[in-house]
Parts: C-alpha cells; structure tokens; sequence
C-alpha cells in the first residue's frame, strides 16, 4: 500500500494571495516546487502524491478561512497518510533568511519527518536553519486529521534567499524528497 502525500502548495493567485519580494510571488514559487515534488513521489513506487493546486491558476475558496478549509477538507477526503504545506516566508527585516519547518506539536508523528525535511533543505541549498518550530494557531496544523507539517522554504524578502527561489525550485523539491525518503522510506 502506498503512502499518501499530499502537497499543499500554499496560497493562490488572487484570494489569499501570498508574500511577494525581488519580483517573486510565493504562490507561484510554491506552486512549481509542489508540481516538482508531487512528480518526484509519483514516480517513486511505494508512494502517491496529491497537489492541493494542479494548475497554477487554480484557486481554493473565496477567502483565506475558506482557502485553508478547503486544503484540509481535500487532504482528509482523499485519505493521506501525511499533509505538507509548502510555502516562502517573509519579513519587513530584509535581513531575515533561511528555512524553518513548522509543526502542531513536537510530540507528534509530524516531528522526525520535518526534522528530516529540514536538514535535507539546509544541506542541498545553503539556507540557514531556522529550526522546526510548533506553531498550534495555524489552520492546516491543527485541523489536519493526518500527521502535517508546514515548510517554509525561504525568505521571499531576502534577496540570497529569493535568488534560491527563483533558481533552484527544482532542488528544493528535491530536499524534501530527500527528507521524506530519509525518514520514511
């Protein structure tokens, strides 16, 4: 039986709409990498990946609460086994940069997984490692039926960091492939 992924690349065009910086758009940064992943498990026996967003313009509820719901409400529909959220992050500090995955609980099957995915990212790019972080308020941690992680990739805001971005999407799915691999088999 196969493991069941789904890849919830975060935001969308237009209704909750991600960061921006050096040009980028989180949502379509995050968009290419899911595509990335999802081919990469699809094409790895043992495993099956899901995208909350199949094409670039598809766009998941009217406003943030109902965008995030929907994700949740796809991922548990279809029965996976794990939930990653994918996305870049973003701040007024130009300054701030590096990766960070974050977490409901480190008590949860979320844990080994995202350290795994962490290190991986931090190893093949050169981000900094800004840990794994709980995070109990975010929407696809906590109402998630299914172990869930959010990874934030990168800095938008950052411009080594958005340079990563914009050049080696290829290789941070490949990272997380990696982790996943790792730490699942």
């Amino acid at each position: 039986m196969a493991i069941k992924i789904y890849i919830d690349q975060g935001h969308n065009r237009g209704v909750n709409a991600g960061a921006e910086g050096f040009g980028l758009y989180e949502q379509d940064v995050v968009w290419q990498v899911g595509m990335y992943l999802a081919d990469l498990l699809n094409n790895t026996p043992g495993y099956e990946a899901k995208v909350s967003r199949p094409t670039i313009d598809t766009v998941l509820g009217y406003n943030a609460t109902t965008s995030l719901a929907a994700r949740v409400a796809d991922a548990t529909n279809w029965g996976a086994d794990y939930f990653i959220s994918i996305h870049a992050n973003a701040s007024t500090n130009p300054s701030y940069n590096g990766s960070e995955v974050l977490i409901y609980s480190n008590l949860s099957q979320s844990f080994p997984l995202a350290e795994a995915i962490l290190q991986q990212i931090v190893a093949e790019l050169g981000t900094k490692n800004n840990g794994v972080n709980i995070n109990p308020r975010l929407y696809v941690l906590r109402r998630t039926a299914m172990p869930s992680l959010l990874v934030e990739l990168a800095f938008i805001t950052n411009p080594q960091d958005a340079e990563k971005l914009r050049n080696n999407q290829f290789d941070f799915a490949q990272a997380i492939y990696d982790g996943i691999r790792i730490e699942l088999g």
